[in-house]
């Protein structure tokens, strides 16, 4: 692949190896300013029925309780869209000042009354002025032209209100609701989801209605990110102002999945310095999500501009499609094999089989057999102090080099190298051997490196800027032709859970949407535990964080995928009850991916990545689709999971599940 140089083919971002922010134009909203120089705006949205005021203010000031600065309310029909007034209101006499959103899908008649109450209104230019009805429609330039003439007419008294009366506006594009006619010209693509927007944007920019933020959503990451750094080009090719950016993962799910989806989309992008205000959409009650962006966005608060980290002069990689980067087969490595999770035991003296759970690898004494569960790690890594009894099948140990070559059983192990042992010719395992070198070592390593070698590298770095680090080193493999399958290290200091979940599924995942890495090893070097039962605590978060990391990046399915939307005051059920429960009955299912919503305003398209849906059609009415296509309507709630069960039986997919499973 011909290496591009930087300036003539990136422009999404500042660079590539340093920490800076994308500059943007300050837009106002209320008392709040998103964009500027201005700190990341932290965002949530109601789930209580927009005409339950009380409910509403309630839940708000729980929500600005919890660190949002930013209230997002539902506002499907006028009347809704009046009643924003009342919970201004309310809010106001209690003495908050925080603005509020109105989020707008059908009704443009809505956000006109909206637009003349609150401090923003969001539009979702797929569903704004078109009807979606999946039809596959030729244009011609001229009828192309018309149509945007027609949504020119719907869309423009909106934009006189939002400037008569100082309202912002985000233009929000969801890759699930684009419209037939985007969808005929440019397809389910980044491209699309962008060219969405700018149609909206030109509008107003002919009105000179600047006071825009922009949101580019999908509930598949690569794409997600794919789309908003496409934006960020298209605006800066196309003489458009640099406007800020809303970031976020839609219907991410909930609990870890859902933690671990959003910060992988939003993660490598706030890397790079885009985002300007950031929502993370969980299947819990909004005031569980402003604290996650909180942790995501204030891990930049001291990072330093300049990382140290050698700057590029040209890059092999296209940051706005997927390529896998091309590797050997090393053992089970690289080549056509999913990416690989290590999981690092080396602070564990004297193991004990049982301790081994954590690691998805379960010991039953009353049989002396071994069970594994859709997390069992590939590797061990054990350092110098090697399990003390036999592996169950299906899981190697790799230990340092100096316990390797004392190693009863050399071919049962592997050994983690340095670049010495290489450089002197020492022995090698014949199958694989672990490299691990810090990525600053790379370019030093590389005469070292042939493509021949059974060497997987082992990435590491000390920086602040773990991803940029990795990245550069990645780079520097490429450009020197060097094939071998790399495993991405990560370490961090602290024993928080949601911290570790966030940082890892940002550094490791946003090299993953990049098409970098045959592995993940989250590293237990840095932590200050002395705890046994801490230290495996920690090895049971790293071991399920890495599955989630690379499930969520698109790269290795190892469990049902639910893609449920944060509920919200359209939907017609409880999406957290229903979610559980459809878990509770598919979760053996793996690979499968199932989009739960609550009403079709995301629905058959948001789940453009689902294989089956389970969506909200009236009080206590589900439909039932198999990929886009309605397979039942109108079922009554308390069958509809048997029916959906139904569905994927009939379809070949379904497995029964093992009576004996306890789940972990």
């Amino acid at each position: 692949m011909e290496l591009k140089t930087i300036e003539e083919k990136i422009r999404y971002c500042n660079s590539l190896t340093d920490y800076s922010r994308r500059e943007t134009i300050p837009v106002k909203v209320g008392d709040l300013i998103i964009g500027g120089d201005n700190p990341i705006v932290v965002q949530s949205m109601t789930t209580v029925d927009t005409m339950d005021t009380q409910g509403s203010i309630d839940q708000a000031i729980r929500m600005i309780e919890s660190g949002c600065e930013l209230v997002r309310i539902t506002a499907p029909s006028i009347k809704e869209a009046e009643n924003l007034r009342k919970i201004k209101e309310g809010l106001r006499e209690r003495g908050y000042r925080t603005p509020l959103v109105a989020d707008i899908h059908f009704t443009p008649n809505a956000a006109e009354v909206a637009a003349q109450i609150v401090e923003k209104v969001r539009v979702n230019p797929g569903n704004y002025a078109d009807k979606k009805k999946f039809e596959v429609l030729e244009y011609t330039d001229a009828s192309y032209q018309a149509e945007l003439e027609r949504i020119r007419e719907r869309f423009l008294p909106l934009v006189k209100i939002c400037k008569a009366n100082g309202t912002a506006m985000r233009i929000g594009t969801n890759h699930g609701s684009l419209s037939d006619r985007i969808m005929s010209r440019y397809g389910d693509t980044p491209l699309g989801m962008v060219e969405s927007a700018l149609e909206f944007l030109r509008i107003c920019e002919d009105e000179r209605f600047h006071d825009i933020v922009i949101s580019m959503k999908s509930s598949n990451t690569q794409v997600m990110v794919q789309a908003y750094r496409l934006l960020v080009q298209k605006l800066d090719e196309g003489g458009f102002k640099p406007y800020p950016l809303h970031l976020g993962v839609t219907e991410a799910g909930d609990g870890e999945d859902g933690r671990v989806k959003s910060a992988v989309g939003i993660g490598a992008l706030l890397e790079d310095g885009l985002g300007d205000t950031v929502r993370v959409s969980l299947t819990e009650d909004p005031e569980f999500e402003s604290p996650v962006v909180k942790t995501l966005i204030d891990r930049y608060l001291h990072r330093p501009e300049k990382s140290g980290i050698l700057p590029l002069d040209s890059y092999p990689l296209d940051p706005f499609s997927y390529t896998k980067r091309k590797t050997v087969e090393v053992g089970n490595f690289g080549g056509g094999n999913v990416p690989r999770v290590l999981t690092d035991i080396s602070r564990l003296e004297q193991l004990e089989p049982k301790e081994l759970k954590g690691t998805g690898h379960f010991y039953l004494p009353e049989l002396d057999k071994w069970k594994m569960n859709d997390q069992g790690c590939d590797y061990l890594y054990s350092g110098s102090k090697p399990v003390p009894f036999m592996l169950p099948n299906g899981v190697k140990e790799i230990v340092d080099y100096e316990v390797w070559i004392g190693h009863s059983d050399k071919k049962n192990s592997y050994p983690a190298i340095s670049p010495e042992v290489l450089s002197e010719k020492r022995e090698l395992h014949p199958e694989v051997n672990f490299l691990f070198l810090a990525c600053e070592q790379v370019e030093d390593a590389v005469p070292l490196l042939t493509n021949s070698h059974p060497l997987v590298i082992v990435l590491a770095t000390d920086k602040d800027h773990q991803m940029q680090a990795l990245r550069r080193a990645f780079v520097t493999l490429i450009q020197a032709g060097i094939e071998l399958p790399v495993v991405s290290k990560v370490t961090y200091a602290e024993k928080d859970t949601e911290k570790t979940t966030l940082y890892a599924a940002t550094d490791v995942g946003g090299l993953l949407i990049d098409g970098l890495g045959d592995g993940i090893l989250i590293g237990l070097d840095r932590l200050k535990l002395d705890q046994r039962q801490e230290l495996l605590d920690q090895v049971k978060l790293h071991n399920s964080v890495s599955f989630g990391v690379l499930q969520a990046a698109r790269t290795r399915m190892s469990k049902t995928e639910y893609i449920s939307c944060p509920s919200c005051g359209r939907t017609l059920f409880d999406l957290q009850e229903t979610t559980a429960m459809i878990r509770k009955r598919t979760d053996h299912l793996k690979g499968v991916k199932i989009g739960i919503m609550g009403c079709i305003v995301n629905g058959p398209g948001e789940m453009a990545d689902a294989d089956y849906g389970y969506v909200g059609s009236g009080k206590g009415k589900i439909t039932l689709y198999k990929g886009k296509e309605v397979v039942k309507r109108a079922v009554p709630s308390e069958r509809a999971v048997d029916e959906l069960i139904e569905i994927i039986r009939q379809d070949g997919q379904w497995i029964e599940p093992e009576a004996s499973e306890h789940h972990h």
